[in-house]
């Protein structure tokens, strides 16, 4: 059996050791619905029809009463905390059906939270001045940033960074072709880690489209030389495409920016990747000049 969580029972949350004999099967996915914060230290879900991000996990039914007993949720009882349903989840490899908690007292709904993402919303909370930032797309590249005159919030990059379980496909479409993303699919892949202040995330938030929905917060383990690096920024596309071929301008950032830093075996990849989706290998030569 699947159980999706959303709030303290998620990866390196206050709870997490409650799924310490689960075994981890998405951390990309999302049910419908509407998140709240209840002032209480937690998040409570509400039935609706926006999106509320968080992970899924196999576990026995040994597990099953340790998660209600933490809940509030005894079956048939009137006065419960929280209510337990089986419904579809959406992840990259499409849907499956898992355990969730609903909020039963409207009490419990206290703010909104629109990202529908709790990790996200204590971040945007919290503010920190300093935060690890993951770039794999063109923002391993500087030179928008020097556009923007903000590539001095970007100047200490920590190296090469890597996300296993995952892999970048352009699957973002505008008009001129496709944009970077991430895709968990059990691959894995290689990008560059920041160490950034407050002013680079609002403008990494403005750049991303964040506001206008094209892609999300999120965050994500990343490892440095076997060194693991906990919640690390990263941004998701939120409505996926087909894969689309990039324009040259877009491959060129990413081939150039993530060159001096990442394996020559990885950057190869991302040419053959080029080449696999619709570039000749001239063109991705011309690239690399």
């Amino acid at each position: 059996m699947y159980v999706f969580v959303y709030g303290s029972l998620r990866r390196n949350e206050s709870n997490h050791a409650l799924l310490k004999e689960a075994e981890l099967i998405y951390e990309q996915s999302w049910v419908r619905g509407t998140l709240y914060d209840t002032k209480r230290g937690y998040p409570a879900l509400k039935e609706g029809n926006g999106r509320v991000y968080g992970e899924v996990y196999k576990i026995n039914s040994k597990i099953l009463p340790t998660l209600d007993n933490l809940e509030g949720y005894l079956e048939n009882q009137l006065d419960n905390l929280y209510t337990r349903k089986l419904i579809e989840v959406q992840t990259d490899s499409g849907l499956l059906e898992a355990y969730v908690y609903y909020a039963k007292s409207e009490d419990m709904l206290q703010e909104e939270i629109v990202s529908g993402d709790w990790k996200v919303h204590r971040f945007i909370k919290e503010k920190p001045d300093q935060i690890l930032y993951f770039a794999y797309g063109s923002c391993m590249d500087d030179e928008r940033f020097k556009l923007a005159e903000v590539d001095h919030h970007f100047n200490n990059c920590l190296g090469a960074g890597h996300l296993k379980g995952y892999s970048m496909k352009y699957l973002f479409k505008v008009h001129d072709g496709g944009r970077g993303d991430i895709i968990e699919d059990g691959g894995s892949m290689e990008g560059l880690v920041y160490q950034v202040p407050q002013e680079a995330v609002e403008y990494l938030f403005r750049r991303e489209g964040v506001g206008p929905g094209w892609y999300r917060a999120a965050f994500v383990d990343i490892s440095i030389a076997e060194k693991v690096y906990k919640d690390v920024l990263t941004f998701i596309v939120k409505d996926k495409f087909e894969e689309t071929c990039p324009p040259d301008h877009y491959a060129k950032e990413i081939l150039r920016g993530s060159l001096p830093y990442v394996s020559s075996k990885y950057h190869e990849n991302l040419q053959n990747h080029l080449v696999e989706i619709g570039m000749t290998a001239d063109q991705v030569k011309g690239l690399l000049d």
